[in-house]
């Protein structure tokens, strides 16, 4: 080594010894590895002084004659490796459960056998037994399954963070993870080539020392978090699934290298084949869910006391019915959220038809399409509303006595790969039922899986029940748009037949007259045109046809006081200036005339009945006042302009209603002021339409 590289060597290492060392003495000084039960603490503390004692290994080597620090320097990286396994382990430590416990035994297991491996080889390279050197790829290898190792607890430490502790952590957990990916791209290259990089191994003191900040701020963010971390089956899956691809890659790599020295001239292309071979397997196993099924039972049985992870399994269940709120896509996500607990890869729906008591085919999921249906009434349909049992229908086949006289209908029997049968009950009614198909893996349908299956089927079903409730009401408000429209259409059409009736008693006594015979055609024209425009409205919907404009209140005014002369009322007209309002002038004359109908009607024969028309803070305003009996303060505040409330003897209350909301869908409103005996006055404020005979530009060159 030149000078150059020995002083960035010792630089290197030194600083890594000081930075380690001056962690180690803070550690100290905290006290908190004394206390009792601190087994986190402890191991931190180990961690942290093998690495200082690495580093001082480090410095020393380089002026020493022998090979004392370098294997010194090994067995304390190797140690510093234990102690930060054995730190990551503390950490996981899961609550109290039997089958929790077992999954953190496993996990210690492997490291334990990882650096007890490494320690043997550094033993024999120390004592010069079986031919192993300090570049041997055994060595080689097994440095570098010691980073890998750390980054898959590493990994699992994040995922099993509680939130109150993520915070704290992720500096620790981000620190050791670069210091293993360090090392994990120093090893990997040594076992391509055969030797280290030089320049990476000189600066491997300065890359763990400037970690040390980070681990130092985890440890001094906030006491009390280490111990808020439990093992999760996400967390247990993923790092199952990380080893096992570690393990898998690293036994490939064995064989590829001795495929490469055993095979003589046709060694490198057997490896790259070989390599090829390795990677679609790697690939093809790690997108079969069956693999993975496979997997999670067997963690699920042999880690963990219950076999689901029950908060996990809701919101998933949960986020999946949520994902499609459309009643057509909702059938089928009931299946997939059921099936996906239990690993099934299909299913299908049975709901009861609109106009049918039998349960049909509603939904399917990867399964054949069947026609059949099942009677409310029939055995199958009986047992589930009464017991709100699973079925297995492989239990069934064998053992069918447990099923108290279930009789099965022979389409369901002969239902290829059926397995389960899901009810779907909302309290003692039942709605529907799922058939699930195998499950990818074995599965045993015991009392837990029964229990999933049952809750997540009752909530399954008060979701389908919501949702065909949601229909229905959508149904009812179709029919309660039609039904209203339809009861403005019956009182316009009752005002046109009092028109009309009027117009046939007075054509008795006036037939001859002429000026009568002209007055019978305008009615007639007019309740024409007044029941074309009803035709185009029950067409097209409650808007009348056509865009709002410009609507003359005065000249409507004018006419509505010549309709009321005509059935023997006078109408005291207050005119100004010409006002405009915006809105279609045949229901805007519709609605007036209503409101001054409806004060004829309350005024007796010596009363008074006005309408003035004028602008009121920007708006047109037209009032409609009388003398009349008035309304109380209650029927105003509590049943005025709703539907089927009128003071009348003989009325509906379609028409304050219709006129409430036509001026609300203009943008105006309506304010009432009446008294009991002494009269009502409604004004009606609507949106001016503004009409300019000159344009604005013409308007500002005139001087």
């Amino acid at each position: 080594m030149n000078s150059a590289g020995l002083g960035l060597a010792v630089w290197s290492y030194g600083l890594a010894g000081v930075a380690y060392s001056a962690f180690a003495l803070h550690l100290l000084r905290a006290g908190t590895w004394r206390q009792p039960g601190q087994w986190a603490s402890r191991l931190l503390l180990l961690a942290v002084a093998a690495s200082a004692l690495w580093g001082w290994c480090g410095v020393a080597d380089p002026f020493a004659a022998t090979v004392l620090f370098i294997r010194l320097g090994a067995q304390a990286d190797l140690l510093a490796y234990g102690g930060w396994f054995a730190f990551f382990l503390a950490l996981l430590r899961p609550s109290a459960q039997a089958g929790a416990a077992a999954g953190s035994r496993g996990l210690a297991w492997v490291a334990a056998l990882v650096v007890l491996g490494c320690g043997l080889l550094q033993l024999l390279l120390a004592l010069r037994i079986g031919g192993v050197e300090a570049g041997s790829r055994p060595v080689l290898l097994g440095w570098m399954v010691l980073p890998v190792l750390g980054l898959v607890l590493v990994e699992q430490l994040l995922r099993n963070l509680h939130e109150d502790a993520l915070w704290n952590a992720k500096p620790l957990c981000l620190g050791l993870g670069a210091v293993f990916l360090f090392d994990l791209y120093l090893f990997s290259q040594a076992v391509l080539f055969h030797s280290l990089d030089a320049d990476a191994a000189d600066i491997r003191g300065a890359v763990r020392a400037l970690v040390v900040p980070l681990l130092l701020l985890s440890t001094t963010r906030r006491k009390g978090w280490l111990v808020r971390i439990r093992l999760s089956r996400t967390a247990a899956f993923h790092s199952a699934t990380l080893l096992l691809a570690g393990a898998y890659l690293l036994f490939m790599s064995a064989v590829g290298y001795y495929v490469r020295y055993f095979g003589g001239e046709w060694g490198r292309a057997l490896q790259l084949g070989l390599v090829f071979v390795a990677l679609v397997l790697a690939t093809t196993l790690a997108l079969s869910r069956s693999v993975r099924a496979r997997l999670r039972v067997v963690l699920g049985k042999h880690f963990f006391r219950y076999r689901y992870d029950y908060r996990d399994e809701w919101l998933r269940f949960t986020q999946t019915l949520s994902s499609r709120p459309s009643p057509q896509q909702m059938g089928e996500q009931v299946i997939r959220g059921l099936a996906d607990m239990l690993e099934s890869p299909g299913g299908a729906l049975w709901t009861q038809g609109a106009n049918t008591s039998a349960f049909r085919q509603s939904a399917r999921w990867n399964m054949a399409q069947r026609d059949e249906a099942e009677d409310e009434s029939a055995s199958l349909c009986s047992f589930l509303r009464r017991t709100g049992w699973v079925v297995n229908l492989e239990e069934y086949r064998s053992i069918p006595r447990r099923y108290d006289g279930l009789a099965l209908p022979a389409w369901l029997l002969g239902l290829r790969n059926a397995w389960l049968v899901v009810p779907l009950c909302v309290g003692d009614e039942l709605i529907g039922f799922v058939v699930l198909a195998s499950a990818r893996t074995d599965i045993e349908v015991n009392w837990e899986v029964n229990d999933l299956l049952k809750t997540a089927g009752r909530q399954a079903a008060s979701f389908l029940a919501q949702m065909q409730a949601t229909e229905a009401l959508l149904e009812v408000r179709k029919f309660d748009a039609f039904n209203r429209m339809s009861a403005f259409v019956v009182h316009d059409l009752k005002n046109i037949v009092t028109q009309l009736s009027l117009m046939t008693k007075n054509a008795q006594r006036l037939h001859a007259n002429p000026e009568f015979q002209r007055d019978m055609l305008m009615t007639i024209e007019n309740s024409v045109e007044k029941m074309r425009q009803l035709m185009l409205q029950l067409r097209e919907g409650a808007t009348p046809p056509g865009a709002a404009f410009g609507v003359d209140l005065g000249a409507l005014a004018q006419r509505i006081a010549a309709s009321a002369a005509q059935r023997a009322h006078r109408l005291e007209l207050g005119l100004g200036e010409r006002v405009l309002a915006r809105g279609h002038e045949e229901r805007l004359e519709r609605v007036i005339g209503h409101v001054v109908q409806n004060a004829f009607d309350a005024t007796g024969a010596q009363g008074r009945v006005w309408l003035k028309v004028d602008r009121s803070a920007g708006q047109a305003r037209v009032v409609v006042g009388d003398t009349g009996h008035g309304m109380s303060p209650e029927f105003m505040r509590e049943r005025l302009f709703k539907p089927f409330q009128t003071t009348k003897q003989a009325g509906m209350g379609i028409g304050a209603y219709e006129s409430f909301q036509y001026v609300q869908e203009l943008g105006g409103r309506i304010d009432v002021q009446s008294e009991p005996g002494k009269g009502t006055e409604v004004s009606l404020l609507l949106p001016l339409f503004e009409a300019h005979d000159e344009s604005a530009l013409h308007m500002a060159r005139v001087p």
